[in-house]
């Protein structure tokens, strides 16, 4: 049974930072690009980050790059997104991806 769960969503003040954490099983998670995607209000689903299974060559959409950087755990079957300088425009629901499977997502809420 494959189950992706996403964690570490909130509110936060604009600047500030959040680790958001995705523990997956029932899939060879070590082996598989994951991805972070985003859907803010009212917007579609967007693609945050990506990296390759081995960690290495990472990828941004140009609205994270240098704030946002994502990593994985493989012996842990897990990923992160650690997002720092936070922007009212960075709140959305945050959801983890790997291969066709998906969480429920966090919400992240930037506000003052």
């Amino acid at each position: 049974q494959v189950q992706v769960v996403e964690s570490g969503g909130g509110l936060v003040q604009p600047g500030g930072s959040l680790r958001l954490s995705c523990t997956a099983s029932g899939f060879t998670f070590s082996r598989v690009v994951m991805r972070w995607y985003r859907q803010r209000p009212g917007k579609e689903r967007e693609l945050v980050a990506a990296i390759p299974a081995a960690g290495v060559g990472t990828n941004y959409a140009d609205s994270v790059k240098g704030r946002f950087t994502i990593s994985r755990d493989n012996a842990k079957n897990t990923l992160y997104l650690q997002m720092n300088s936070l922007k009212p425009e960075d709140t959305a629901v945050y959801y983890c991806n790997g291969i066709v499977y998906w969480g429920k997502g966090t919400l992240v809420t930037v506000s003052s």
